[in-house]
């Protein structure tokens, strides 16, 4: 059944870190309240002299921002530059559609923000050196990674030996 969101009437809610350069308003969870499954969306609205989240991309997820009202400058691999009210933006997933905004104006700037979820995500956040899986949010510095079969040598010893053949070799 379609579902209609008079966006005048959402009560917002502020999400903040502990970086107040980070803040921003979010509406409720607008896909969870229309049953939807591949799709997330939300009404956002970024204060002046805010940051949206960190500069980051998605490597499972597409993204779509429509700027509905005010404008913020947009953070790109290819540089900044303004976006308004009426301007359309996509991020296809992967490094080149990594994104932020900073709302340099003084006001508001409130934007629908659109993302596919099909399973589960990565988010890399550039600047920081960090790995996000999401929805989860677990959290990760990509310094951490390792090879493959790192601390895979003594698999052997994880099995009964009575299942196992001769080791290789012998």
């Amino acid at each position: 059944m379609p579902m209609v969101f008079h966006t005048r009437e959402l009560k917002f809610e502020t999400k903040k870190s502990h970086l107040p350069e980070f803040a921003w308003q979010t509406s409720p969870r607008l896909a969870k309240l229309a049953g939807a499954g591949q799709l997330d969306f939300d009404i956002r609205s970024l204060d002046p002299d805010r940051f949206s989240f960190p500069y980051h991309f998605h490597r499972a997820a597409e993204e779509l921002f429509l700027i509905l009202s005010g404008e913020a400058t947009l953070r790109t691999p290819e540089g900044f530059q303004k976006v308004a009210g009426g301007d359309l933006v996509f991020f296809e997933q992967g490094d080149t559609g990594a994104h932020q905004l900073y709302n340099h104006s003084d006001v508001p700037c409130v934007y629908l923000d659109i993302r596919t979820t099909v399973g589960i995500d990565v988010c890399e956040y550039p600047d920081s050196g960090k790995l996000a899986i999401l929805p989860m949010l677990e959290v990760f510095e990509s310094s951490s990674r390792v090879r493959y079969f790192q601390g895979e040598e003594k698999v052997k010893e994880k099995w009964p030996g009575e299942i196992l053949r001769k080791p290789l070799g012998k």
